[in-house]
């Protein structure tokens, strides 16, 4: 007993050193397997063999496999209880042949003896993976590497090779954990995450750009949407199923939280640059959302809940249905969540606002999900998934004198067919496609107060996006540590932009773009655990190539190296180089360009004479160019092998960001007194340099109520698009997890946390000023750190929240830190034989302490809210209660 107490003190003191966890990344033991085992190599059947398995229940077929492999196979009866395989015959290693049976089951395997092969869990999270396969598609069970440190099976982002290892650091974060931190959609989760900056687009940053930062922070949808490091959500690139999905609104955003949170098997998330691997976008790195793929039974559940300090009332109605078939299997969800808005009033520190004004939009949300896979004999499955969601949001503004109310509608559509060959050899090849749509209905009435004038905007975001790819994936040659292995393919993607302006009945402007790509993946074993190298448990060698030709503007090329190694069982060491890049959006490329005049008070000038005025010129770029970015990142991963529960990692980034695409004034109330804004700023402006404004711009929209006076123009604001900042992001994650017996239940440490140091330099010998750390920026340090604890049906969490203080430029004030905590209660009855059987209770506690965010001076208090709502939120305390039932 002492001695299990000082390891767990030990182990938990070496976790806090580490300060704050990621996600667990090693499967639990099967239940049967109670003490450490050793790691040695299986022995049985090593080389190919006849293998004859009919489709049919996968504990069958697991067991059939033992007999013909002369191996052991143990797991739990109910770890497979309803999952069912498909055929597997021909002659290869048990390895191939086990990898195809636990394909997409949610299951991996562990070697645990000369004979003996322990089933268990994909882990909920795979944050540092040493010892993991990859894949980016779905779940994949096979191994080239029979390495001793490696659960070689668990399916991770970052690479197409099957059973192949990403050089990037993955978070993960299963099912398990989505329920046990009582999260209620994939917005939450993501905004739980360090590395993740909760700006871009989501539904509590405030809506009419009015605080700042560039269209690229504000609500348009009401979705939400991954934005990794605070380079953009058009930075990063959103995946379902390792497919692609569509553009949402103007800013390129996907919105990641119309998925149903139900359908979820994880969610993994690779903080790299992977442009290599996936192509445009993925700058900042990559998020794929993986579907449940068997479920057996109906469920249905409800939520309620609401901030204690008012408004946010949710009403949240959920239903969730899945069978399997011996050759087979679908899951369909459908959501139906509304939710009350939280209006200025209903908060001390913005009674300043002219009501009415919201902090956090009111949205109806309506989500449905369908995933079906059918295999075809014993050479090919066939998989199709598809997505339908509807949003409809309420959300007003008072902007001097002007109320804007607006209720937009947005839909979107994905489908998603994929055909799979299983080849001889070991290889496979895959036929998939991609549609989808989204169209955002902006309804926008402003009502001027003084005179109760009233214009209506009635305009849509259209977006399309079609994409087809022929892939391939299998061994070329046996190496040292295993088969190298090549994962190729070649397809075409297109996208498509229109906005559309239903009072003129005319297209405001439209813009296509036709991508044609190909790409290589390798995936180098040179030494694994069974060579004698001193020093050397496993050396991986990575690499990979893409090359993208568009029809705007022309190719790009984009390769990645990357590095893993095993000096022995307690530590992987990954390293990663590569470049990446981001195509403009349509609506950079597109947007009309037009002249605004203003005054100069509304661009923060002070001191101008009566009547001066500002000329605005703002649109989109026709001559635009690709973002380009170099990344690189280093890892160390600790999982000692006396410790089997406990995992921790540092990681090291780098991107170096050079011809971004942005507003190069992203604060307009800032333009005139903010010098990093200078260079974008004309101060004397000739009647001439005015005439060439005008000429280039579409309409000339007056607001000053006076007639347009050329000798009253103080200045004239350049805003339109254009490929001029270099922004350099380095940083530095910490993560751990550790997982023991607490009295009769399992406790688990967990958290990660994020040290972000980012500049940009808006021209070219310019100042480089700090991104990081200021205000509608990530914030230097973020972390979630915290516990939850297990036992039979009943689980209970708590984790803390910390996002750093942001710097105000204009004053240099830095505002407070802003530390929140969560809580969560949740009770499952199980099976049993009576009505209560399948029930599920819980309760959430969102900001325990019902702390407001932290504020800064506004220049403009009746229209600016003076809190940071790209990184702090106004919700405050929400309580919320579910239950649900499963037959």
């Amino acid at each position: 007993m002492k001695t299990n107490t000082l390891r767990h003190a030990v182990s938990i003191a070496m976790l806090v050193a580490a300060t704050g966890t990621a996600e667990p990344t090693r499967a639990q033991k099967a239940a049967a397997d109670t003490s450490p085992a050793p790691r040695a190599a299986v022995t049985g059947s090593p080389i190919d063999t006849d293998i004859d398995l009919p489709a049919g229940t996968l504990a069958a077929a697991l067991d059939a496999l033992g007999k013909q492999s002369e191996l052991r196979m143990d797991y739990p009866p109910a770890l497979v209880e309803g999952k069912q395989s498909r055929a597997v015959h021909g002659r290869m290693s048990w390895r191939d042949a086990l990898g195809r049976l636990l394909q997409g089951s949610g299951l991996v395997y562990r070697q645990a003896g000369d004979t003996r092969i322990v089933i268990v869990r994909v882990p909920d999270s795979a944050a540092s993976a040493p010892r993991s396969a990859a894949n980016d598609a779905a779940t994949t069970a096979s191994t080239a590497t029979p390495a001793a440190a490696q659960l070689a099976t668990v399916t991770v982002t970052g690479t197409r090779i099957r059973g192949g290892s990403t050089p990037s650091p993955v978070v993960s974060i299963g099912s398990e954990q989505i329920q046990q931190e009582g999260f209620s959609d994939l917005g939450e989760v993501i905004r739980s995450v360090p590395q993740n900056f909760s700006g871009g687009q989501n539904p509590g940053v405030l809506s009419g750009n009015l605080a700042g930062a560039g269209n690229a922070n504000q609500n348009l949808t009401g979705g939400s949407s991954l934005n990794l490091r605070g380079l953009g959500a058009d930075a990063t690139l959103t995946l379902l199923n390792g497919r692609r999905m569509t553009y949402g609104g103007f800013t390129q955003a996907v919105d990641i939280s119309a998925i149903p949170v139900e359908a979820v098997d994880r969610i993994e998330i690779v903080a790299d640059g992977a442009s290599a691997i996936y192509g445009s976008d993925a700058v900042g790195g990559v998020g794929n959302v993986i579907l449940k793929r068997d479920y057996d039974g109906v469920t249905v559940g409800s939520r309620f809940g609401t901030a204690t300090q008012g408004g946010m009332t949710t009403r949240e109605y959920n239903a969730t249905a899945g069978t399997t078939w011996s050759t087979g299997g679908l899951i369909a969800t459908y959501k139906d969540a509304s939710v009350d808005p939280i209006y200025s009033s209903q908060r001390s520190y913005t009674s300043q606002l002219v009501d009415p004004a919201t902090l956090y939009p009111g949205s109806d949300l309506r989500s449905g999900l369908l995933s079906v896979h059918q295999s075809l004999g014993d050479f090919a499955e066939l998989r199709l998934d598809a997505l339908s969601t509807t949003r409809d949001q309420l959300f007003s503004y008072n902007y001097k004198g002007v109320v804007s109310r607006a209720t937009p509608h947005t839909t979107t559509t994905l489908i998603s067919p994929s055909l799979e060959f299983w080849l001889p050899g070991d290889w496979s090849l895959t036929l998939s496609a991609t549609s989808g749509q989204s169209e955002h209905h902006e309804y926008l009435v402003q009502t001027i107060t003084a005179s109760g004038a009233a214009a209506l905007t009635d305009a849509c975001y259209c977006n399309t996006s079609h994409s087809y790819e022929l892939g391939a994936e299998g061994p070329l040659f046996a190496l040292p540590g295993g088969d190298a292995r090549l994962a190729a393919g070649i397809g075409y993607r297109d996208n498509g932009f229109r906005d559309v302006d239903h009072v003129t009945a005319a297209d405001t402007f439209r813009g296509s773009e036709g991508t044609r790509f190909a790409y290589a993946e390798f995936n180098l074993p040179l030494i694994g655990a069974d060579q004698p190298v001193r020093g050397v448990q496993r050396l991986d060698v990575t690499a990979a190539v893409r090359g993208e030709d568009y029809s705007t503007f022309g190719g790009v090329t984009t390769p990645k190296l990357g590095l893993l190694y095993d000096p022995n069982m307690d530590f992987t060491l990954k390293a990663s180089w590569g470049k990446s890049f981001k195509a403009p959006t349509l609506f950079e490329q597109n947007y009309a360009q037009n002249a605004y005049l203003f005054s100069p008070s509304s661009f923060g000038g002070v001191g101008y004479p009566a009547g001066a005025t500002v000329l605005v010129l703002d649109g989109g770029n026709k001559q635009l160019t690709p973002e380009r970015a170099d990344t690189r990142s280093v890892s160390l991963a600790f999982h000692p092998e006396a410790l089997r529960e406990l995992e921790a990692e540092l990681s090291w980034f780098r991107i170096d960001y050079r011809d971004r695409v942005i507003q190069p004034i992203a604060n307009s109330s800032q333009a005139l007194n903010n010098p990093i804004y200078a260079p974008f700023v004309d101060t004397a402006p000739t009647a001439q340099v005015q005439a060439d404004v005008l000429a280039n711009a579409e309409t000339l929209y007056n607001y000053v109520g006076a007639p347009y006076d050329p000798s009253k123009v103080a200045a004239i604001i350049y805003t339109q698009y254009a490929n001029t900042a270099q922004q350099r992001i380095q940083g530095v994650d910490l993560s751990g997890s550790y997982r023991f017996q607490l009295g009769q239940g399992a406790l688990t440490l967990r958290g990660a946390t994020s040290w972000l140091d980012s500049s940009q330099q808006t021209v070219a010998g310019g100042p480089a000023y700090a991104l990081s750390g200021t205000l509608f920026n990530p914030p230097k340090i973020s972390s979630r750190v915290g516990a939850d604890w297990k036992r039979e049906g009943f689980t209970a969490s708590l984790f803390a929240n910390y996002r750093s203080g942001v710097t105000n430029r204009i004053d240099g004030i830095k505002s407070a830190s802003f530390t929140t905590f969560d809580a969560a209660l949740r009770y499952a009855i199980g099976p049993r034989d009576d009505a209560l059987s399948g029930l599920e209770f819980a309760l959430t506690l969102e900001n325990l302490l019902d702390r407001d965010p932290p504020l800064y001076r506004v220049t403009s208090p009746l229209y600016v809210a003076a809190y940071d709502s790209t990184n702090y939120s106004p919700i405050g305390r929400f309580v919320s209660v579910s239950v649900s039932k499963h037959w």
